[in-house]
């Protein structure tokens, strides 16, 4: 899927995910970590009340974290393009202690999502991004 995303992301200059047909999707613009320069990444998303999103770290299953993951540890201040809308949002890493509540609110919407942190090996990177 990934190629077919980018492809259409050149066509829709970006603002519209493909995989939003199927999920709630959207476009994460991040600065980045090491250069300073704005990311942007397609991510489905799982709606929280009030506009929050939850965002998982599963790069396909990947053993290795993604880089957005990285970049918005190190500048949580960010902002999302959901449906068109760029809206500023503020990112907080899930604490592991709350990792298995935040797993079983995010498998009621998709049913065994959880089976990507155990087939990387690793433990997923979960941030909720609250709008600004």
């Amino acid at each position: 899927m990934p190629p077919v995303e980018r492809a259409w992301a050149r066509l829709s200059g970006g603002r519209y995910p493909l995989s939003g047909v199927l999920v709630p999707s959207l476009i994460l613009h991040t600065t980045g970590a090491k250069s300073g320069l704005e990311r942007d990444s397609p991510l489905m998303y799982c709606p929280e009340p009030g506009g929050v999103m939850l965002v998982t770290g599963s790069n396909f299953a990947r053993y290795t974290h993604p880089a957005w993951t990285v970049n918005l540890a190190a500048h949580p201040d960010a902002a999302v393009t959901v449906k068109g809308k760029r809206i500023a949002v503020s990112a907080a890493r899930i604490a592991d202690d709350k990792l298995d509540e935040t797993w079983e609110y995010i498998e009621r919407q998709w049913p065994g999502y959880r089976g990507y942190e155990r087939s990387s090996g690793r433990t997923l990177r979960i941030f909720r991004l609250t709008p600004r």
